[in-house]
């Protein structure tokens, strides 16, 4: 080979080259924004072989039959390694999520054929605008809707922009301190929130209206079917950390958390009480332009998993029959058990105002604590206020 055919090959490499990485890069942006930088190193490897092969075969290395081989076995060794991360998230993402999103418009007040549970007569109060306008967990909106649809006047609620909407914990908390609302349905506030409302000079007042009960759940063959408190509580402080040491199969524990400040998480919060919680599991997540994040990691159904939720939220909206709750305590999260307060790990939850509010707040709040509303509220699965509490 003479040098002009050296260098011609060179430059040819040369604009291969460039092609190549233009290629490439087009690529980890699409992949990218995509979520998937997973694949950025795999494929960055890939682009690497492909240029060394073609580099190989320009300049005639592939001579004899044992050095094709050889290249070739080296090759896909090396994208093998390459693809260990992305297969990890092949099978990861191939088990299902327990914390899938309601679909709420099945829920939207005054919609043909929703799932609002209706009064058998009209309600003793009817409300006329101005309107109070409502918020909430998403785990309250079925509640609220119903309410809605009986002392709301009859129109479009959109969930997201009207006088009654539905938003996650956070959000509701945040819009009702800012003075975007006159009142959310949700469970007690976290400590920062709390914060929150006395840094912009806001008095956060708690009307409690039902129970629910605080659950925890595993994979539907995980043999075990209870666990006390204090194991709970040792299993997210980081202490028990294997199934093995509750009486289950020798395997990890994957215990999974919810977004600080979400109503969920502050329920554990309270629950560990001055006990640290252990790290919640992350995962990277793309954000705009091709940006990394880090949040909690959703809940995935793995064998050895364990996280947590409301009851009515898991039995009433979500329904998935993949997971099982647990016992606490030797005590099932029932209705009866709620009721009677029997079930170890039984939360309030509210009617949250502040004393900006509109004046026709009240009526709702007076209502929706009398009779007529708390028998609405046991109508729509819920545990009223004012059940009867047990020894």
């Amino acid at each position: 080979m003479d040098l002009g055919q050296i260098i011609f090959r060179i430059m040819g490499l040369v604009l291969i080259g460039v092609a190549l990485t233009i290629g490439t890069i087009m690529l980890l942006l699409i992949v990218s924004l995509n979520g998937g930088f997973y694949y950025v190193s795999f494929i960055i490897v890939a682009a690497i072989v492909l240029f060394s092969i073609i580099m190989l075969m320009m300049f005639q290395f592939f001579t004899t039959k044992k050095r094709k081989q050889v290249v070739g076995v080296l090759a896909v060794i090396t994208l093998l390694i390459a693809f260990i991360t992305p297969f990890k998230e092949l099978y990861k993402n191939q088990i299902p999520t327990v914390d899938a999103e309601v679909d709420v418009y099945q829920y939207m007040p005054f919609t043909e054929k929703n799932h609002v549970v209706k009064m058998e007569h009209e309600a003793s109060v009817q409300l006329q605008e101005p309107l109070p306008i409502i918020d909430g967990a998403t785990a309250f909106y079925p509640l609220y809707a119903a309410f809605a649809e009986a002392i709301y006047p009859k129109k479009d609620y959109q969930p997201y922009e009207s006088e009654v909407m539905v938003n996650k914990t956070p959000t509701a908390y945040r819009n009702l301190i800012e003075g975007n609302v006159d009142l959310i349905f949700a469970l007690a506030p976290s400590e920062q929130q709390i914060n929150s409302a006395k840094a912009n000079g806001v008095e956060l007042q708690l009307t409690p209206i039902g129970k629910e009960a605080f659950v925890f759940f595993v994979n539907a063959k995980n043999k075990i079917d209870g666990l006390t408190l204090d194991q709970i509580k040792a299993i997210y402080a980081g202490e028990i950390t294997n199934w093995s040491q509750v009486g289950g199969k020798d395997e990890a524990i994957r215990a999974f958390q919810r977004p600080q400040d979400s109503g969920s998480q502050t329920a554990l919060q309270n629950l560990m009480g001055d006990k640290p919680i252990m790290e919640a599991p992350t995962e990277n997540i793309a954000q705009g332009m091709g940006g990394i994040i880090e949040e909690v990691s959703k809940y995935r159904n793995y064998n050895n998993a364990i996280g947590y939720t409301f009851r009515y939220y898991s039995n009433e909206m979500v329904k998935n029959d993949e997971i099982k709750l647990l016992e606490v305590d030797g005590i099932a999260p029932t209705v009866d058990m709620i009721r009677s307060e029997a079930y170890p790990i039984t939360n309030e939850f509210y009617i949250v105002t502040t004393q900006n509010s509109n004046p026709q707040v009240q009526k709702i709040i007076d209502w929706v604590t009398s009779s007529e509303g708390q028998q609405l509220l046991e109508q729509a699965g819920y545990v009223p206020i004012n059940a009867t509490k047990g020894p």
